[in-house]
């Protein structure tokens, strides 16, 4: 495994991490959603640790057949993994942060939300893709199956959101992409 693939762990750690320490701050108007979300956070962590110890397993030569798992021969897969992994978890770690301030706005629209519409979905979306690329492509298991649901769960928290603001809503939409800056 490269220094970007041992890098990886410490990035999720720090994203864990926060997620608790922020679970525990006192909220204002915190809704269910959040129970969510710390079950999305424990399950990643998980997930972190086993593809380390699958890794650690590789580089013993313990797990013969887990070798092919790293996906991160080229030279430029890790590097480029790392760096999506990071901007993903702080991306993910700054709408986060954002929106639990307590002196936000109904409809956020600056910050890490001014960049797109779903910071928090996004982010994790592409640290895991980053991460996929830098350690192993074991980290493709969870991006497709939270993949798909997180943006069902963005879609849905849309269209709740054109029923609450509808003008301004759809103007921000038109602004503003869903889940990736510039692209998506």
């Amino acid at each position: 495994m490269t220094i970007y693939g041992w890098l990886i762990f410490p990035l999720w750690l720090a994203a864990v991490v926060y997620w608790v320490i922020s679970a525990l701050r006192p909220k204002q108007g915190a809704s269910d959603r959040w129970l969510w979300w710390r079950e999305i956070t424990l399950r990643l962590a998980f997930f972190a640790l086993l593809v380390l110890a699958i890794e650690l397993a590789a580089l013993a030569h313990a797990v013969p057949s887990a070798e092919p798992l790293a996906i991160t021969r080229s030279g430029w897969l890790g590097p480029a993994g790392l760096l999506l992994a990071a901007m993903g978890i702080a991306l993910a770690i700054g709408a986060r942060d954002w929106l639990t301030r307590p002196d936000r706005p109904e409809l956020l629209t600056s910050g890490p939300y001014a960049l797109v519409r779903h910071p928090l979905y996004g982010g994790l979306l592409l640290a895991l893709l980053g991460s996929a690329m830098a350690q192993s492509s074991l980290w493709l298991l969870p991006l497709l199956l939270y993949g798909p649901a997180f943006i069902q769960s963005a879609r849905r928290e849309e269209h709740r959101l054109l029923e609450q603001f509808p003008e301004r809503y759809r103007d921000y939409m038109h602004r503003t992409k869903m889940l990736l800056p510039f692209l998506l």
